[in-house]
């Protein structure tokens, strides 16, 4: 390669357990002309070879005799030092199992999407939402245990030096003039994706840049999580539906803080109340116990949804209120009145206008912004035209 990475490639990993596997991903890099820094994260012997951040730098008082004690040290250690130089290192590359993955997907995530991040770990064929969370982390799976080189850790190290390499080695392509659009975000869920794909082509329309998040816990988590690293200029968060799992217990929740970014930031928002109909499980058997008597929609075989009450809507209309209340910008909330969903009309599943008018109704008598009520459904044409309306008339001229 005749291009180099602008910083070092940061290479973490346990040298006392993975030494040699780390030693041959260093040589791999370096051969592709990558500067890389090695970054002990071992708890248990010494390191194989000498790294150029020791376990020691990471972290202090690591107490040994307990292991676990030793690895939640270590990796808070990784975290601050990732944070403290997160603009400083071109990439990350980890190779680890339990112990590993944690301490570095932990440090992965501190650093800023678009840099590359790279996890090669036992643990990638599973449930990897808590080491991925929010973050662009990619991940690998080694296949065979990391027990030295053999013929198939080789080839498969050799994969994820290479993809490490291609991804900090190689230009990302030149900025153009859509890139200087307005960068605005929106929330989609299946039952809401007509009125946000108009929205989408409207705004693109009027010279603006739309992201779409899937309103599926992690979506919403990551829509919050670059409002608050002020990538985005404005949003659309027209499908609140995780804020219905949150309340009731669903599978698909963002946390309690969903719905704040935007408002803490400051930035223009559109509300609206899409798929606040229901709550989210995986198969039937998955729901539990409590919920015998609800009324469910069987999505698909994997996917279970349960009607909101007429209760549960009176809350989430005043946690939208609360929420929309506390915002330092401008914002609006848009009422859908014949529907929040594609299943929440007349002869669909979740038509339920006593449940559906209880959220109306906590909204209009605790919001204290604007409150637009419309004739529509959610996924109506009119209703995505005045939604980006009242978007357009609360977004400052000079930034669009």
């Amino acid at each position: 390669m005749d291009w180099k990475p602008r910083a070092p490639i940061l290479l973490i990993g346990t040298l006392d357990t993975k030494g040699e596997e780390i030693l041959f991903l260093k040589i791999l890099l370096t051969a592709r002309g990558a500067e890389v820094q090695v970054m002990d994260v071992g708890v248990i012997g010494p390191p194989l070879f000498e790294p150029d951040i020791t376990r020691e730098q990471v972290a202090t008082d690591v107490d040994r005799n307990d292991r676990g004690k030793a690895i939640a040290t270590m990796e808070a250690g990784t975290v601050a030092w990732c944070r403290a130089h997160r603009e400083s290192i071109a990439g990350v590359l980890a190779i680890g199992g339990s112990a590993g993955t944690t301490i570095a997907t932990a440090g992965m995530r501190e650093l800023p999407v678009g840099i590359p991040k790279l996890m090669l770990s036992t643990l990638a064929s599973g449930d990897t939402r808590p080491y991925v969370g929010t973050s662009d982390i990619a991940m690998l799976f080694p296949v065979g245990d990391f027990t030295g080189l053999n013929r198939l850790t080789r080839s498969i190290l050799t994969n994820a030096a290479n993809a490490m390499a291609g991804m900090c080695c190689l230009p990302l392509p030149e900025a153009s003039a859509s890139d200087e659009r307005p960068l605005l975000a929106a929330t989609m869920f299946g039952v809401t994706t007509p009125c946000v794909n108009r929205i989408r082509q409207l705004l693109e329309a009027q010279g603006f840049e739309l992201l779409v998040f899937h309103a599926t816990g992690t979506g919403g988590q990551a829509m919050e999580r670059l409002i608050n690293d002020g990538f985005i200029q404005g949003v659309l968060d027209i499908t609140t539906t995780e804020l219905a799992d949150e309340l009731v217990g669903g599978v698909l929740t963002a946390g309690p803080e969903r719905l704040e970014a935007a408002g803490n930031r400051g930035i223009p928002q559109i509300i609206s109340v899409g798929a606040l109909d229901m709550v989210n499980f995986g198969t039937r058997a998955s729901v539990p116990d409590k919920f015998a008597n609800r009324h469910f929609y069987q999505h698909n075989a994997t996917v279970t949804l349960m009607r909101t009450t007429a209760e549960e809507n009176t809350q989430l209309g005043e946690i939208i209120a609360a929420k929309a209340n506390a915002a330092k910008g401008p914002v609006a909330i848009l009422l859908p009145l014949n529907g929040v969903s594609g299943i929440d009309t007349e002869g669909k599943p979740f038509h339920d206008p006593i449940a559906t008018a209880a959220l109306f109704d906590a909204i209009r008598k605790h919001a204290k912004v604007k409150v637009v009520e419309l004739n529509n459904n959610i996924n109506d044409p009119e209703f995505a035209d005045r939604a980006v309306a009242e978007f357009t008339a609360i977004f400052p001229k000079e930034r669009a």
